[in-house]
């Protein structure tokens, strides 16, 4: 088992902008435009530099398990990779931070945002949730990783448009269709429960998605408390494993209430707390686990701690 966390490492990136490390960097609309792949190739160069000295953090911190930042590439819908200046060195950078990570055992991951969906009704945005799935699935290939769940880019899917087997359906077909997402991305697709009871549960993602694409399930706990799809948290976590392919360990993610850890009755329940204070019941199964709470690697170290202490 393995805690990670996602983008943001605090001690890093808490500093005086010049020591400050991230790989957020991005621009306004109006830069792009002006500035356009000399400044994007600028920024990308410099978040694949960071990303190498945050995974060294990493490594220093015993910490082999982060989600990296979708924001790496800035406004990378907006054209090829290939088309950067300076794209040969980006490509001699991001290989050997996937060596790094292979060699010390990093397992990375991507969760691109909820504009990423699947199923839409609308065409341009199902083609642009193409563009964006497959730029992330292109990263890990210049990363050297083979394509498989263990780098997985996890997303939700979506909406419910007011029927969810027939959103069920347009997912299933917008995955299978050949002019889409790349072999490779499809290879590393998961799917995530969600946190409203009229949106998809782990049951409904297995029963009208998984059993006809195979994608696995990622289970989020604190999610699962809004919407349980008439299931235990138990049969919730074990119907989400068992979608993973063998070798494979499935991912989760963990949060709390912000509501409930502020004391603040009037801050939205799903809202995710600064840290996590209770133990996470993996109930005897092998997962690796994502902490989305805001305080990012500090509240990994804090709970690691409290959990080698108790």
């Amino acid at each position: 088992m393995n805690y990670g966390y996602a983008c943001i490492n605090e001690t890093l990136s808490s500093v005086p902008k010049k020591l400050r490390v991230t790989t957020n960097r991005s621009m306004i609309k109006r830069t792009f435009l002006k500035e356009g792949l000399t400044r994007a190739d600028e920024l990308a160069l410099k978040n694949v530099l960071d990303l190498e000295k945050i995974l060294k953090w990493n490594e220093q911190n015993d910490i082999k398990f982060y989600r990296m930042s979708s924001d790496i590439f800035p406004w990378a819908s907006e054209y090829d990779y290939k088309d950067l200046p300076n794209i040969s060195t980006i490509r001699r950078v991001l290989n050997r931070v996937g060596l790094y990570a292979v060699n010390n055992g990093h397992r990375l991951t991507f969760h691109p945002g909820p504009f990423c969906c699947m199923a839409s009704p609308k065409q341009s945005v199902v083609d642009k949730t193409y563009t964006e799935l497959n730029n992330h699935s292109r990263i890990f290939d210049m990363m050297g990783f083979p394509p498989s769940h263990y780098n997985k880019i996890n997303i939700h899917v979506g909406g419910t448009y007011g029927d969810k087997d027939a959103t069920a359906k347009r997912f299933v077909q917008n995955f299978n269709n050949s002019g889409g997402l790349d072999k490779s991305c499809k290879m590393r697709l998961t799917l995530e429960n969600d946190d409203k009871a009229s949106m998809w549960s782990v049951k409904d993602i297995y029963e009208k998605i998984y059993s006809k694409t195979g994608v696995p399930i990622v289970f989020d706990y604190h999610h699962h408390r809004f919407c349980t799809g008439g299931l235990t948290e138990r049969e919730a976590l074990e119907l989400a494993a068992s979608t993973w392919p063998a070798g494979i360990t499935p991912v989760v993610h963990v949060s709390e209430s912000r509501a409930v850890e502020q004391g603040d009755p009037k801050i939205r329940p799903q809202a995710h707390s600064d840290f996590i204070e209770r133990q996470v019941n993996s109930y005897g199964q092998a997962h690796d686990i994502m902490l989305e709470c805001k305080k990012k690697e500090l509240a990994l170290l804090r709970l690691r701690e409290a959990t080698t202490d108790g």
